[in-house]
């Protein structure tokens, strides 16, 4: 077995240096304060947690993302968690329990077991928010002004925004009455958008032929908004259910047009990703610059359940790492006084010159015995020296 150097990183798992740290940094502080002035306040779910509790809602998805292991204190499962959403569900179903809409936000590291295929990173850093207790139009749209405003405070631009609801699909399953490995079945031929199996497939079932020529529309119905219009003629035999979901979003495309009439908005009414884990709008968004959603949610009803309250929810995220890459955010220190301090040791009131300057906001780095430091090399702009029985600071050139 050949020996390897201990300096290498695991695939998919990376550092982050001094540089990128700090506009990381910025960019996390200026987005939770975003968050802060909506009303979200913020939690820190654990790294760690049971795996169950990690899996709720959305274990089809997540389960073969999560790293799993034995806990050695009590032998039950227990999963790093690969999403903080059920997490944060699970604190404003049990941990805060009130009947008010709550409204909470959150940052942290995750781990995948795989990288995605255009973004090899194993260790994304999500933020997000969650709006739990309100079922409407109304919270809809606030959370996805809420990514938009992120979004903007990021610096991003030409963001395309992708709007669907899974309850179309799901109403129309309900209606032609699949079985569990029909509707599967359906599901993995939609996300594939293959018109000749899915035409095969439907051939094979027993729904009545206008069922059918719904099911074979979908995955043409996406583009514009002329879209819905359309769709409101191809669902004419559908049941209210499905009319109910399309007037949903018809409703909230209106309501986003008046506020942002220059976005650019799609929609695709065969958009199932999450399906597993959405009950109604989902969205997503995307720049040129990125092959995939930058950020993405949506409705995820009564996921609390197993923790005992089911609530209305819905929330967005997005990898802060992926954000800051494509995003320039003003790190600039030349307004920043960093100084250089003297090795004095004993010196009582160079100590107490340092504190203070410390505490009104410059970086003071003190020298150290035996290293020879160069001011510049440092960064530093400013040093400290003696004059008569004063530390002042004098500038570099």
């Amino acid at each position: 077995m050949l020996q390897r150097d201990p300096w290498l990183l695991p695939e998919g798992v990376e550092e982050v240096l001094p540089e990128d740290a700090r506009h990381l940094e910025v960019l996390r502080r200026q987005l939770l304060d975003v968050f802060e002035c909506w009303g979200y306040e913020k939690v820190i779910p654990p790294f760690i947690d049971y795996l169950d509790s990690l899996l709720t809602g959305s274990a089809h998805d997540l389960n073969l993302q999560t790293f799993k292991l034995t806990d050695q204190l009590s032998g039950e499962m227990l999963g790093i968690r690969a999403d903080m959403t059920p997490q944060v569900a699970r604190i404003d179903a049990h941990s805060l329990s009130h009947q008010q809409p709550s409204r909470l936000c959150y940052v942290g590291t995750t781990l995948h077991t795989r990288g995605d295929a255009l973004d090899k990173t194993r260790i994304p850093m999500q933020i997000g928010a969650e709006l739990f207790g309100h079922r409407g139009i109304d919270s809809d749209a606030e959370v996805v002004q809420l990514m938009l405003e992120v979004l903007a405070m990021a610096g991003l631009k030409n963001v395309h925004l992708d709007l669907g609801h899974v309850a179309i699909y799901r109403g129309l399953v309900a209606q032609a009455q699949l079985t569990e490995e029909q509707e599967l079945e359906l599901f993995d031929i939609l996300q594939r958008k293959s018109n000749s199996e899915l035409s095969d497939l439907l051939e094979s079932y027993a729904v009545s032929a206008e069922l059918k020529a719904i099911f074979l529309s979908l995955p043409k119905l996406n583009g514009d908004k002329s879209v819905l219009a359309t769709a409101q003629t191809v669902f004419a035999a559908a049941d209210e259910a499905v009319k109910s979901a399309l007037a949903e979003l018809l409703a909230l495309a209106d309501l986003l047009h008046a506020y942002y009439p220059e976005l650019t908005i799609s929609f695709d009414l065969a958009e199932l990703r999450g399906y597993h884990y959405h009950t109604g709008v989902v969205f997503s968004a995307f720049v040129p610059e990125m092959g995939k959603e930058i950020a993405r949610g949506g409705r995820y009803d009564n996921i609390g359940q197993i923790f005992g309250r089911a609530r209305p929810a819905t929330g967005f995220s997005a990898d802060l790492k992926i954000l800051a890459a494509l995003t320039k955010v003003d790190n600039s220190t030349e307004d920043i006084v960093k100084v250089l301090a003297p090795i004095a040791q004993g010196d009582l009131a160079l100590d107490e010159k340092v504190r203070d300057l410390r505490a009104s906001g410059c970086i003071v780095i003190k020298a150290l015995s035996g290293k020879k430091v160069n001011a510049h090399d440092l960064g530093c702009n400013q040093i400290l020296e003696k004059s008569d029985e004063n530390w002042v600071l004098v500038p570099l050139n």
